[in-house]
């Protein structure tokens, strides 16, 4: 059984000190997986970041801040987004196609994502702004949540998946429990899936469960803010510690670009969304 401190630690992602510059840094064969890369950035006004084109998609995400980007040869300026996750509309992204080299500067404190995957046949650049990305409540109750829908499915991309969900305190969330580790279309679809939290209060931490039915794999594990969860496999469920309002983003790739889930047989009786529902 793959239980015990060592797997734990394998699956959850602590954020580096220090609080400027690199935060996280997660590369496929850091995370024993094939498809999801993944990068924080907390920058100061004028900071850079650059990234030389390679051959996969990649998603610039300003979650907080200004920025300007040049990619590929072209300008993109003053990238703004709310002061906090918490705080406003969705935020700006950049999808630049494979091959795209970057550059990044700050114009005020600002926090970038950097999320990429293999290159695939659609190779697109667009710009994303918040009015091009629709927001939902979904579930009810204690399993109510808001989710923004970066990067579904149905938009226009190679490999890449992405999602922000915001979870009020004390509710759970990513309700009832689904996996999605098995290529078998049109039941389910093959994505690997990396959770980057936020909270409300920086003290804050949530509950997260990943597990297998057949109980190999049963973590659990309380992320705290700006932590990393890297789900490959099972059942994920989330819950918020009461006092402690969530955000994550959902970062997700694998060989085909769809969002087919498997329910936990156990509680899919507490399905109360509809996921065929038009994005």
């Amino acid at each position: 059984m793959e239980t015990g401190t060592g797997i734990a630690a394998s699956l959850l992602r602590h954020a580096s000190p220090g609080g400027r510059g690199p935060v996280h840094d997660i590369r496929p064969a850091d995370a024993a997986w094939r498809y999801v890369g993944f990068a924080e950035h907390s920058l100061a006004g004028g900071d850079v970041v650059a990234r030389p084109a390679d051959d996969r998609e990649l998603a610039v995400i300003v979650m907080e801040g200004s920025v300007t980007v040049v990619a590929g040869g072209e300008r993109f300026s003053s990238l703004a987004s709310r002061d906090d996750v918490f705080e406003g509309p969705p935020p700006q992204l950049l999808l630049l196609a494979p091959g795209s080299d970057v550059h990044i500067e700050a114009e005020t404190r600002a926090t970038v994502i950097l999320a990429d995957a293999p290159a695939a046949e659609a190779r697109v650049t667009r710009l994303i702004g918040p009015s091009d990305i629709h927001v939902e409540t979904r579930g009810s109750g204690v399993t109510e949540r808001r989710i923004h829908h970066l990067l579904p499915p149905s938009a226009e991309a190679g490999r890449l998946i992405l999602f922000e969900v915001f979870t009020p305190a004390g509710n759970w969330s990513s309700y009832p429990p689904h996996k999605h580790d098995t290529e078998d279309p049109p039941r389910e679809a093959y994505l690997e899936e990396l959770y980057y939290y936020r909270f409300a209060r920086p003290e804050g931490w949530a509950f997260a469960r990943v597990y297998s039915a057949d109980g190999s794999l049963d973590e659990s594990l309380a992320p705290r803010d700006r932590d990393v969860v890297l789900v490959p496999r099972g059942y994920h469920p989330v819950a918020a510690a009461p006092g402690y309002d969530a955000y994550y983003l959902n970062v997700m790739a694998g060989p085909h670009r769809a969002w087919h889930f498997t329910l936990d047989p156990d509680h899919a009786w507490l399905m109360d969304w509809d996921p065929a529902a038009p994005r």
